[in-house]
């Protein structure tokens, strides 16, 4: 009996052991892209992503949403992505971001207005500065024929949005929204990064 309690007890710490050390090894990436339920769809589907969370970032405490809608809030709509380094990088999730939305509108996407639907970059780290800024003036200065004016600034906090934000467009396929804007754009995603999607 008591090597089968020490035998557990070992289990149990390589099993814990494993799981710490998978934490330390992922990383966070915040974007804004527009409304949140179509950025969510899309990096959901990438390899390497563990988790897409839809929320707000960059004002000074949290909202309602129908207090960021007022566009008084300094938030902006984003997504804060739980990503494997080991399997995609922060240049691939940057590529992504200033292919799938336009990044050349002011406080604008479609007929989304309103600083809360901003094009912007919030960094966790100088690391991810560095890159958000290089793809910013290379890569999206050669996929947009107009001048970039999406923000760079450091995450500070980043505030959970409603839970029937979450996962929207999958929970809710057959909505207006979702057939009309967001599914051309998860389609046009595929067929741009299909060899970067998850393996079904």
């Amino acid at each position: 009996m008591r090597k089968l309690s020490l035998l557990f007890c070992t289990f149990a710490s390589l099993l814990l052991s494993f799981s710490c050390t998978k934490a330390q090894t992922l990383e966070y990436a915040t974007f804004g892209g527009g409304c949140f339920w179509c950025t969510e769809a899309v990096f959901e589907e990438l390899e390497g992503v563990e988790l897409v969370v839809s929320g707000y970032s960059g004002g000074e405490k949290k909202s309602t949403y129908k207090e960021v809608s007022s566009g008084k809030t300094k938030h902006a709509e984003v997504i804060q992505i739980t990503f494997d380094p080991s399997k995609i990088s922060y240049e691939l999730l940057c590529k992504v971001f200033f292919t799938t939305h336009d990044p050349t509108t002011w406080n604008k996407q479609g007929n989304d207005v309103g600083p809360q639907y901003r094009s912007v970059i919030f960094y966790h780290s100088p690391e991810q500065e560095a890159v958000a800024r290089k793809m910013k003036d290379t890569y999206a200065s050669q996929v947009w024929d107009d001048p970039i004016v999406t923000e760079i600034a450091p995450f500070k906090k980043f505030y959970t949005a409603e839970g029937y934000h979450q996962d929207f467009y999958e929970n809710n396929p057959n909505y207006g929204y979702c057939r009309i804007i967001i599914d051309p754009k998860v389609l046009k995603f595929r067929k741009e990064f299909k060899q970067y999607l998850k393996k079904e």
